[in-house]
C-alpha cells in the first residue's frame, strides 16, 4: 500500500482514565458503542450501530492477529492484546483490548470488548511486531511517499 497523504500519522490519544466499550452480535456487527468509543473513533453512535466492528480496523494490523483473536474466542477464552485502530478521519489510536464472549444460559449470545490506553513504549513495540508479522505473511507493507 502506498499513501501519499500523511493522514495515517495523526494519532488520537486515549485519555488515561477512559474505557472504550463496545458489543457486537455473533456476526461482528456493533450493537453498542459507549460515548468514549464514539469520541475516540470519530464516528457517531448512529454511524457505528449495525456496522461491522472492522470499520475501525487499521491496515497496519496483521491478519494473523485477528485469526488468533477468533480462534481464542472460538475456544471460549478471553483474548487480550494491543490493537491499532483506524479513526473515521483516517487517523489512528492504540488500545489494549480485552475481548470475550457473552453467554446466557450457557449459550454464546454476543461479544464484548473493553479497551484502555497503552504506553508509548507498548505502541512502539507493537508497531514493530505487527510490521514483522505482516512482512512474514506477505501482507502489504506500509510505504509513505513524501512529495
Amino acid at each position: 500500500m502506498v499513501y501519499k497523504e500523511s493522514e495515517f500519522f495523526i494519532e488520537t490519544e486515549v485519555p488515561e482514565n477512559e474505557l472504550i466499550i463496545s458489543r457486537t452480535n455473533l456476526q461482528g456487527l456493533i450493537t453498542y458503542a459507549n460515548e468514549t468509543f464514539c469520541e475516540i473513533s470519530g464516528y457517531s453512535e448512529d454511524e457505528l450501530i449495525g456496522k461491522s466492528h472492522n470499520i475501525v480496523r487499521h491496515p497496519d494490523m496483521p491478519k494473523v492477529a485477528f485469526s488468533d483473536l477468533w480462534e481464542t474466542l472460538k475456544n471460549e477464552k478471553q483474548w487480550k492484546g494491543f490493537v491499532k485502530n483506524l479513526r473515521k478521519d483516517k487517523g489512528f489510536y492504540w488500545v489494549y483490548a480485552i475481548i470475550s464472549g457473552v453467554y446466557k444460559d450457557g449459550e454464546l449470545v454476543e461479544y464484548k470488548s473493553l479497551r484502555t490506553p497503552i504506553s508509548y513504549e507498548d505502541k512502539l513495540e507493537s508497531q514493530k511486531l505487527y510490521d514483522q508479522m505482516r512482512e512474514k505473511s506477505n501482507e502489504n507493507i506500509r510505504k509513505v511517499i513524501y512529495e
